[in-house]
């Protein structure tokens, strides 16, 4: 177990939620899950494009995208929470891991999502 995983299993091992990322993606092959981890990157990349042309983290485009992101984890991963996205969004940008992998997409990105899940989460 690598460091990364050995850190998630610490923190959230014993919740809901890991048990059924764990079910759920055990059979991923590589390539499924190469095609998992692009399609999220893919999403996170539409919040850069939205955030690049202008709109606001609590425009309707930024808040359809939130829904998209949401869905996303939970087809994929696990049951993605308005909860669990709060924490996701805060991670977001106060892990620099996250806020980095993110942000190359465009800096700013992190925060801006971050935001858009706040708003939606405030509905």
């Amino acid at each position: 177990m690598n460091n990364y995983d050995l850190e998630v299993k610490q923190r959230w091992g014993d919740t809901k939620a890991y048990k059924e990322h764990s079910e759920k993606t055990a059979n991923y092959s590589k390539e499924k899950w190469k095609a998992v981890t692009d399609g999220l990157m893919t999403v996170l990349a539409k919040f850069a494009a939205c955030m690049k042309v202008g709109h606001t983290a609590d425009s309707t485009e930024a808040q359809t995208l939130v829904k998209e992101l949401q869905n996303y984890i939970t087809e994929n991963y696990y049951t993605c929470t308005n909860k669990i996205l709060a924490g996701l969004g805060q991670m977001y940008v106060t892990d620099e891991r996250f806020k980095n992998n993110i942000d190359k997409h465009a800096t700013g990105t992190a925060a801006f999502i971050s935001q858009a899940i706040t708003a939606y989460c405030r509905k």
